[in-house]
């Protein structure tokens, strides 16, 4: 595949992802918040639905490709898309052209391949922003745990240490152990209920013994199963997306850069 188009100056697709859309609406706002923020625009087109990943990763390609049909119709007249989800982006950018070998859309699945970004990864390698010159309204301490796709498909973990490294009144420490699996993982959790329960176990024992109150991450499937194992110990301790927390610092009325 030919190198990917610089995004800068484009207009911005938001594709929510299937959780987002369902459970947390309102982190696909804070996406659009700092988009706009930045001076860009945003759609959101209202056809789409999920990108198929669950039927792809579970072995069900023809059902994959049926379900991933209408995001490549949904998609066709995009510039830039940007998902806030290491996962489903990882599926659009590195699936997609091999879900669709040999099928007339190949060409247009390699387009879109080449056009979507995760979020961080859109406004630091994108758009080269790492300082969106914003300020918490009170001091707060985070840790980040690293999703597993956008971790190792997408190289993605460094881009939300920036941008949250330099917002006023964020202190960011190590969890340990930061870049295991919170045992989610899809399916897995289904399939290997037991075994992915014992993987989120670890995982919260290390966030108890954080001195971090927020967990920041990307990708809200890994926030549902980990805040889930903070509920059940009773601590207050909560996992949130980064671009949350993000848009939790944006100025009121004011466009970046001015």
């Amino acid at each position: 595949m030919d190198p990917r188009p610089s995004p800068a100056g484009k207009r911005v697709s938001l594709f929510v992802t299937c959780m987002v859309d369902l459970l947390y609406p309102q982190t696909g706002m804070s996406v659009v918040n700092i988009l706009e923020y930045l001076g860009l625009e945003v759609d959101f087109p209202m056809a789409q639905t999920c990108c198929g990943q669950p039927a792809f990763n579970g072995g069900y390609r023809r059902d994959a490709r049926h379900v991933a049909y209408q995001f490549l119709k949904a998609f066709q007249d995009a510039e830039v898309i940007v998902a806030p989800s290491g996962s489903c982006a990882a599926m659009v950018r590195h699936e997609f052209p091999v879900l669709f070998a040999g099928d007339p859309w190949l060409a247009e699945a390699e387009r879109l391949a080449s056009i979507t970004w995760e979020f961080t990864e859109f406004v630091v390698d994108g758009l080269g922003i790492d300082d969106l010159k914003l300020a918490l309204p009170h001091p707060q301490t985070f840790a980040f745990h690293d999703s597993c796709h956008g971790l190792r498909m997408m190289g993605v973990g460094e881009q939300s240490r920036r941008l949250l490294g330099n917002v006023e009144n964020a202190t960011i420490v190590e969890l340990a152990e930061h870049d295991e699996c919170c045992g989610f993982g899809g399916l897995f959790a289904v399939k290997m209920a037991d075994v992915s329960g014992a993987m989120l176990e670890k995982k919260i024992e290390h966030i108890l013994a954080c001195p971090a109150d927020t967990i920041v991450l990307g990708d809200v499937s890994c926030m549902t199963h980990i805040n889930g194992g903070l509920a059940r110990r009773g601590t207050s301790k909560r996992a949130r997306h980064i671009a949350d927390v993000l848009a939790e610092a944006l100025p009121e009325g004011v466009t970046y850069g001015r």
